[in-house]
């Protein structure tokens, strides 16, 4: 039968539910919007909605590597407790997750979604999740790194709670070097440790350089010097904040005395190659998520009322 949109849109007020799913449950029960609402408790995909405005800020960070070493996936899946974080189940789905994602070159988060994964989609399989754990799960964001033509791509996830992807590009292959293999953990450690925000120098926006400058000249004009002084400070402290904020010109923090990009050359050269960073990519679990202060005594006090 024929259903209306008008009736989907009653249906999905009535339980959260999304458009879809309220028009598959008005087409199994002809259209009845009572047996439709019961349709959808009976699937979880009511209780899955009504939970969507919890904030999850917990859940775990987790990476994938390709079989031949040139891509990889980050993912992030939250969840509302570290209890939930620690269940097996919860675990294993986040983990196929990014195998999924890295096996099907998957590098955006609608794609995730909507991609099947056995005889479901991703977010039919979120849902179920949601109402067989009893709270929300949100699939947060994924991104894949590649590298073109030879080389490989390291990861490193620290704890669930920060995952980096670094992908070098080598002069040529490198499988089975376990050289060049190890420095890409490295500097994906190192990335998690130091949170550059940006690759290489030439990374850094217009726009990033500008605010940077403008705040260096207001201080250094506080200071009382002279203005072609100050501006002289003012280039000199913006090199050195470009230096501080990219990846390959950081202080490899396994050895101060030398940038990532040096160590980079020096490993890959002792291992017969040429490696360039070319790409990375840092997760750090909840970042940006407000998370709801809780008061207990105004919860009680709520409650009774």
């Amino acid at each position: 039968m024929t259903i209306s949109a008008q009736a989907v849109k009653e249906l999905r007020e009535m339980t959260g539910a999304g458009m879809m799913d309220c028009k598959k449950a008005l087409q199994e029960v002809d259209g009845d919007l009572a047996k439709a609402a019961e349709y959808l408790q009976i699937k979880g995909l009511a209780k899955a909605a009504k939970k969507a405005d919890r904030v999850a800020a917990e859940g775990l960070v987790v990476a994938a590597v390709a079989e031949d070493g040139l891509s990889a996936a980050l993912v992030e899946i939250n969840c509302e407790t570290d209890f939930v974080a620690r269940n097996e189940d919860f675990q294993a789905f986040c983990d196929q997750l990014a195998q999924h994602a890295v096996a099907n070159g998957i590098d955006t988060l609608d794609a995730l979604l909507a991609s099947k994964l056995g005889s479901s989609t991703v977010e039919e399989l979120r849902q179920a999740r949601v109402a067989t754990i009893g709270e929300n799960i949100s699939i947060r964001r994924v991104q894949r790194v590649a590298v073109e033509g030879t080389g490989l791509v390291g990861e490193y996830v620290h704890n669930g709670n920060i995952g980096v992807l670094v992908a070098l590009t080598t002069a040529s292959p490198v499988a089975g070097n376990a050289a060049i293999g190890e420095l890409a953990r490295d500097v994906a450690m190192h990335a998690a440790a130091m949170n550059p925000l940006y690759a290489v120098e030439s990374e850094i926006s217009d726009e990033d350089v500008a605010d940077q400058t403008r705040i260096e000249t207001e201080k250094a004009m506080e200071s009382g010097k002279p203005r072609e002084i100050a501006e002289k400070m003012v280039t000199g402290r913006i090199q050195k904040w470009k230096k501080e904020i990219c990846l390959a010109t950081q202080p490899f923090v396994k050895n101060p005395d030398v940038t990532v990009a040096q160590e980079i050359q020096r490993v890959s050269k002792e291992a017969g190659n040429t490696a360039q960073l070319t790409a990375f990519v840092r997760f750090v679990r909840g970042e940006g998520i407000e998370k709801k202060e809780s008061n207990l005594a105004e919860e009680v006090a709520a409650a009774l009322k």
